[in-house]
C-alpha cells in the first residue's frame, strides 16, 4: 500500500508509478531529514509507493528546494494577490472613469466609476503589460510567421476575461469566436484551467484554434505549480508532471479513461476541448486546428496531444495543425519526450517551443542526470535582439549558472533602456506601457522574471527572421497554413 498524504488519498492504479509533494503542513525540521535519510518513502509529506526510496543526495535536494519554494509560495499567497488586485486596479479605474483628469472631475463631482472586471474593456496585469490586440497586418497568411504570430496573440489574450477575448477575436482579428471554457480540477477541487476556442477562414481553409491560460503573475498557486516536481508514471508515456495532468482534467482514482460521463456543472479541460473539436471537425471536415498556450498553458498544450495519442484520437491527431508553445515549462521526462516524438513524427505534426532569452520558466522544474524534467524537440531560442536560433536546448538551461550571472544582469539593463527606444526603432505598435517599464526594472533585480512575459513573445514572432519559423520539431505539415 502506498504512503498517503492527507486529504489525498485515491487509487493510482492507472498510473506505474508516482511521487506526489505536498509541502502544505511539513515543518522546517521535517523537511530537513529528508536531505538526511534516502527513505524517502516514510515522509509523510511524500505520497509514493511504500519502500521507496533515493540514494542520490542531489535528487533529495532539488525535491527539498521545490518543497521550500512551494511553502514559500503558500505562505505569499494572500500578499501576492493583494498586490496583483493593487497593479490591475488603479490603471483600469483610471481608464473606466475616461482618464486622469476626468477621474479627478468624477471623484470631486461624485461620479466616480468603479471597473467592471467583466467588462470587455478590463485588462489584467498581463494584459496591461501588452495592450497590444491587432493582429500585425504585414504578415500575411502565406508568411511563414503567421500562425505563430497568432498563436501568441491568442495566448497572450487567453489571459483576459470572456468579454474581452470574444471582442478581440470578433472585432479585432475579424475572426469567430467559438467560447470560454472554464474547466474544473478534480484534485484541487476548483475551476482552475481556461482557455477559448476560435476559427478564422483563409478561402477554402479553416484554421480552429485552442488557447489555454498561462501562470498568472500575481498567482502563488501557479508559480509552485511550475516550481513543483510531482509526477506520475503513465503506462507508455512516461513520467508526466502531475499538476498539469490535474488541471487539464486527470481523473481521481480513474486517470485517462477514454470517456467520461459529461458534466455541464463540472468541465474538464481535456474532455470538453476534444468533444468540441470533434463537433467543429463534424460541420468541415477539411478544418485544421492548433493548440497554443504561455507559460502553464503552454505546458497544458503539450499534455493534449499526449492524452489524444493515448485514446488512439488518430483522426484529430491527422487534423492537428500544431502546437505553438511559448515560455513552455518542462512537462515530463525523456521517456515522455520520446513518446512526443514519435506522436509528432506519426502525424506530422508541427511544434514550435518558443524561448525568448533569459525567460526563468522554461528553465524549470530542473533537468540534470539527477532529474526526470527534460524538454524534447528543438528549442527556437530568441535573444534580445530578437536574433533566433533553432537549438537542441536554450542557453543556461537551468538558469542559475555562475557564469551566466552577469550576462543576465547586463541583458536586464539593456531590456530597459530598449523599452525606451523601440518606439523609434520599430513602430508605435511596439511602444511598451508603464507597467511593462515597471517589469524591465523588476529585471535589474530578478533577471528572468520581466523575460516570461507576453510582450517580448509578441515581438519575437513579429520581429524575428521568416526563415526560422520553417521550422519545426516534426514533420512539416502539408495543409497549406503556414
Amino acid at each position: 500500500m502506498a504512503t498517503e498524504i492527507s486529504g489525498t488519498t485515491c487509487d493510482k492504479s492507472f498510473c506505474e508509478d508516482h511521487l506526489l509533494l505536498s509541502p502544505k503542513d511539513v515543518g522546517l525540521w521535517d523537511l530537513m531529514k529528508l536531505l538526511f535519510s534516502k527513505n524517502i518513502g516514510k515522509r509523510k509529506f511524500i505520497d509514493s509507493p511504500d519502500g521507496t526510496t533515493e540514494e542520490s543526495f542531489p535528487r533529495r535536494f532539488v525535491i527539498f528546494i521545490s518543497i521550500l519554494a512551494q511553502k514559500v509560495l503558500h505562505a505569499v499567497y494572500k500578499p501576492l494577490n493583494w498586490a496583483g488586485s493593487a497593479v490591475e486596479f488603479m490603471p483600469n479605474f483610471r481608464h473606466a472613469n475616461g482618464g486622469f483628469f476626468k477621474l479627478i472631475s468624477n471623484i470631486a463631482s461624485g461620479k466616480m466609476v468603479l471597473p467592471d472586471k467583466e467588462s470587455p474593456e478590463y485588462l489584467t496585469a498581463i494584459g496591461l503589460w501588452d495592450i497590444r490586440r491587432d493582429l500585425d497586418d504585414r504578415i500575411k497568411h502565406e508568411d511563414p510567421r503567421y500562425t505563430s504570430a497568432l498563436a501568441i496573440m491568442a495566448a497572450k489574450s487567453a489571459y483576459e476575461n470572456e468579454a474581452y477575448i470574444k471582442e478581440t477575436v470578433e472585432k479585432h482579428w475579424k475572426m469567430e469566436f467559438l467560447g470560454f471554457f472554464n474547466c474544473w480540477n478534480d484534485y484541487e477541487e476548483d475551476y482552475t484551467t481556461q482557455g477559448f476556442m476560435w476559427s478564422g477562414k483563409y478561402g477554402n481553409i479553416e484554421l480552429i484554434g485552442v488557447s489555454f491560460r498561462g501562470t498568472s503573475p500575481f498567482n502563488a498557486n501557479d508559480w509552485s505549480s511550475d516550481v513543483d516536481l510531482s509526477w506520475y508514471e503513465l503506462p507508455g508515456i512516461g513520467k508526466v508532471h502531475a499538476g498539469f495532468l490535474k488541471a487539464l482534467g486527470l481523473q481521481k482514482s480513474k486517470g485517462w479513461p477514454n470517456d467520461i460521463q459529461s458534466d455541464n456543472q463540472k468541465p474538464y479541460a481535456y474532455y470538453e476541448i476534444r468533444q468540441k473539436f470533434k463537433e467543429r471537425l463534424e460541420n468541415n471536415p477539411n478544418a485544421k486546428f492548433l493548440i497554443t498556450g504561455h507559460s502553464l498553458g503552454a505546458a497544458l498544450s503539450v499534455v493534449f496531444p499526449a492524452i489524444l495519442a493515448q485514446h488512439n484520437e488518430t483522426k484529430l491527431l491527422s487534423k492537428l495543425e500544431g502546437v505553438y508553445t511559448f515560455g513552455q515549462p518542462r512537462v515530463g521526462d525523456h521517456k515522455f519526450g520520446e513518446y512526443m516524438k514519435e506522436v509528432l513524427v506519426t502525424h506530422g505534426l508541427r511544434y514550435h517551443r518558443f524561448v525568448y532569452c533569459n525567460d526563468l520558466v522554461p528553465r524549470v522544474p530542473f533537468d540534470s542526470s539527477d532529474l526526470y524534467f527534460k524538454h524534447f524537440g528543438d528549442c527556437h531560442y530568441y535573444n534580445s535582439f530578437y536574433k533566433g536560433q533553432v537549438l537542441p536546448e536554450e542557453p543556461n538551461k537551468n538558469y542559475f549558472s555562475i557564469l551566466f550571472i552577469i550576462p543576465k544582469f547586463a541583458n536586464a539593463i539593456w531590456e530597459l533602456v530598449r523599452s525606451f527606444i523601440m518606439y523609434y526603432q520599430n513602430g508605435p505598435e511596439y511602444t511598451e506601457t508603464y507597467t511593462c517599464r515597471s517589469w524591465r526594472v523588476v529585471g535589474l533585480l530578478f533577471a528572468g522574471l520581466p523575460a516570461h512575459g507576453p510582450p517580448d513573445y509578441v515581438n519575437l514572432t513579429r520581429l524575428g527572421s521568416p526563415e526560422l519559423f520553417m521550422t519545426s520539431s516534426g514533420v512539416q505539415s502539408t495543409n497549406g497554413v503556414n
